[in-house]
């Protein structure tokens, strides 16, 4: 499998502020969590009263509050769908 182009850094200070760039852009932000699409994959967030503080999608970077319970990259989804995924 290729690795996906890009970097994407993780900075987080105290499980309440995080700071993430190579982002392209956030799928979704409320409360309880977060998925936002970056240079290495798609960042999901779980945690209580997040809320994205700073948001620059020309520089790449978003930063969030709150408290921070789970941070996970899933794998960039494959063009073409299932089909295409079991054929390659």
């Amino acid at each position: 499998m290729a690795e996906p182009a890009g970097n994407s850094d993780l900075i987080l200070e105290n499980r309440g502020k995080l700071t993430v760039t190579g982002v392209k852009r956030v799928l979704r932000c409320d409360a309880e969590g977060a998925a936002i699409e970056t240079a290495r994959g798609v960042l999901r967030l779980a945690g209580t009263q997040l809320s994205v503080t700073s948001l620059d999608l020309d520089s790449g970077e978003v930063k969030l509050t709150g408290r921070i319970d789970m941070m996970e990259y899933t794998a960039e989804r494959t063009p073409g769908g299932l089909l295409a995924r079991l054929l390659h």
